[in-house]
């Protein structure tokens, strides 16, 4: 099964996306197997960390942004070099376990899509493949 989304982003931060991504792999029956969740944009990420406390996206923002400031040097005509740097680090893809129908994430993990350039018009695909049977 796959699935695409649309979001809206507002500015550069991280979007919770768990919920989404969650209801996808109950609607699509699969008991064990994977979900791949892809951002087909240059200037956008897909990260798993920590739910449960706010300013840890902020600060994982923050972190980003200091190991990958703008630069005057930076040659590339739309002036968004530094987002590009960033979604090459954190990545457009994560794969997520599942497990008896459910994702296998932990206590305090949740499913982001990063936005290194907002505002914008964004999309994100989750792909679930797997048996619909658990073995146990």
């Amino acid at each position: 099964m796959l699935k695409e989304f649309t979001l809206k982003t507002d500015q550069e931060g991280l979007y919770n996306i768990t919920a989404r991504v969650g209801e996808t792999v109950r609607e699509s029956g699969v008991k064990d197997g994977i979900a791949v969740v892809w951002c087909p944009h240059t200037t956008g990420g897909i990260t798993v960390n920590e739910n449960a406390d706010d300013s840890v996206r902020g600060d994982l923002l923050l972190g980003l942004d200091r190991a990958f400031p703008d630069r005057p040097e930076f040659r590339h005509a739309e002036g968004n070099s530094a987002a590009h740097l960033k979604s090459s680090c954190v990545g457009v893809n994560q794969t997520i376990i599942i497990e008896k129908g459910k994702l296998l994430l932990g206590t305090w993990q949740g499913i982001y899509f990063c936005e290194f350039d907002g505002p914008r018009q964004r999309k994100f695909f989750v792909k679930v493949m797997g048996g619909l049977k658990h073995e146990s």
